[in-house]
């Protein structure tokens, strides 16, 4: 009888202990697809950014008395590339500081694109149509590497707030991940007139 509940006991340890170390990996597994996912972001928005100066550079060449327009570009690039995450200190303060300068970069490129509109010769250079082309792209790439992130962190935030994998969380510290919102006044078509 003793032999049979040593058995039983045992095997219950094991069950536990095999469950602790699969739901833990299951854990560092999710944690690294958020690093990873908010890697790629990161990626973008870099992108973004080195693309920037050639962008300000030809149009500067066309629209000399735009100085404003051209500063403000170069200025919010420097304040959104200072910002320095890392996606183990994320928090929603954080994420929202660093949402705020990158969408002022957005901003300022949206205005500085709309400049161009004044140029025609601007315009219908090589080089800024290839700028232009290449900043639409890595907007549209922004935007899926926010979703792919979002969708990491969700899962993650959710493994680690399941029972009884939440036990495992708490103990061993992993914490939530804030995710990506829309920008203040998206939810707000945008007015247009003629």
């Amino acid at each position: 009888m003793k032999n049979k509940t040593l058995w039983i006991v045992l095997a219950i340890v094991a069950v536990v202990v095999i469950w602790g170390i699969s739901s833990y990996n299951g854990l560092v597994n999710k944690q690294e697809g958020v690093a990873t996912a908010w890697s790629n972001v990161e990626a973008q928005y870099q992108r973004r950014a080195d693309l920037i100066p050639n962008l300000v550079n030809t149009v500067k060449g066309y629209a000399q008395h735009e100085r404003a327009t051209l500063a403000e570009v170069t200025d919010a690039r420097t304040r959104a590339t200072s910002i320095n995450l890392d996606v183990a200190d994320l928090t929603p303060e954080t994420l929202a500081e660093y949402q705020r300068a990158q969408a002022e970069v957005g901003s300022a490129l949206g205005r500085l694109i709309a400049v161009a509109e004044s140029y025609p010769d601007l315009k219908a250079n090589q080089n800024f149509l290839e700028f232009q082309s290449q900043i639409e792209g890595t907007e549209n790439r922004i935007g899926v590497a926010r979703q792919n992130y979002n969708t990491a962190a969700m899962e993650y935030n959710r493994s680690i707030r399941r029972f009884p994998t939440n036990i495992l969380a708490g103990m061993f510290g992993f914490d939530r991940k804030p995710l990506f919102e829309a920008n203040e006044g998206s939810q707000n078509a945008p007015t247009v007139e003629f």
